[in-house]
């Protein structure tokens, strides 16, 4: 990692991690499908521990799930620094990739070969993180959709926020 990649206080940016993110599903994604893929959502994007300035970074990619035409691709990111041998994990996100034909219509992707117990392991949780994702997006929109704002002002009590209305 470069210092031009560096925020004021000399952390590696998040945005810099995440397009390097994006870049790997896309390149996991298209080896797969065997066409043009394009990143639909993100899931778990939590910075574990910073990227220091001048330590190489790893992106460890593999295609956990597939469905009829999307990929689940989940990326590990490493981070060593060279001088002391230390080895720090610092994120590991889900890349949600759809595969495109050459006129820009999702595709149908090759199944996925699952070779090893990990492989198997890695198939049956992204098949949970899509189950407990549209639960809580049908929890969610119900709960907003239900929501009376008038009602719900005495929440704001115990926050740090003022109303300015």
């Amino acid at each position: 990692m470069i210092p031009s990649y560096a925020n004021f206080g000399g952390k590696i940016h998040g945005g810099i991690l995440l397009s390097l993110m994006d870049k790997v599903a896309y390149a996991a994604a298209s080896k797969h499908a065997g066409n043009y893929c394009v990143t639909v959502s993100v899931d778990g994007v939590n910075f574990l521990q910073p990227v220091e300035v001048g330590e190489l970074v790893s992106l460890l990619a593999s295609v956990n799930y597939v469905g009829r035409t999307s990929l689940l691709v989940g990326i590990k990111v490493i981070a060593e620094d060279v001088r002391t041998g230390t080895v720090k994990h610092t994120n590991t996100s889900y890349f949600t990739m759809v595969a495109k034909d050459d006129a820009g219509k999702p595709t149908i992707v090759p199944e996925l070969l699952l070779e090893t117990p990990e492989d198997t392991r890695r198939f049956l949780e992204a098949i949970k993180r899509r189950e407990f994702n549209a639960q809580y997006r049908e929890q969610f929109d119900n709960a907003r959709t239900e929501l009376a704002a008038e009602e719900q002002l005495h929440l704001l009590q115990q926050e740090r926020c003022q109303l300015g209305y």
